[in-house]
């Protein structure tokens, strides 16, 4: 299994962070169970964020283009 990037790593912990500062301003809850409700909703969220990050070794690289040839060659000057 693949090691996570640190850009996946940012944008899963800043998710979590945010997340759980606005659904606890949201949502105004003080009770025990409804912090830890919100607290594993933003794991969930931040685990999400970071599996989406695309990683850099998952690209495909696509075909080289042809060489044009003279008929499909545009003018650049007028």
């Amino acid at each position: 299994m693949p090691r996570p990037t640190a850009a996946q790593l940012a944008y899963g912990s800043c998710t979590v962070i945010f997340s759980t500062l606005a659904m606890l301003l949201l949502s105004q809850t003080s009770s025990g169970p409804g912090i830890a409700v919100i607290a594993l909703a933003a794991l969930a969220l931040g685990l999400l964020v970071a599996l989406t990050v695309p990683s850099p070794g998952t690209r495909t690289a696509s075909a080289p283009a042809e060489p044009a040839t003279d008929e499909e060659r545009v003018p650049t000057t007028l």
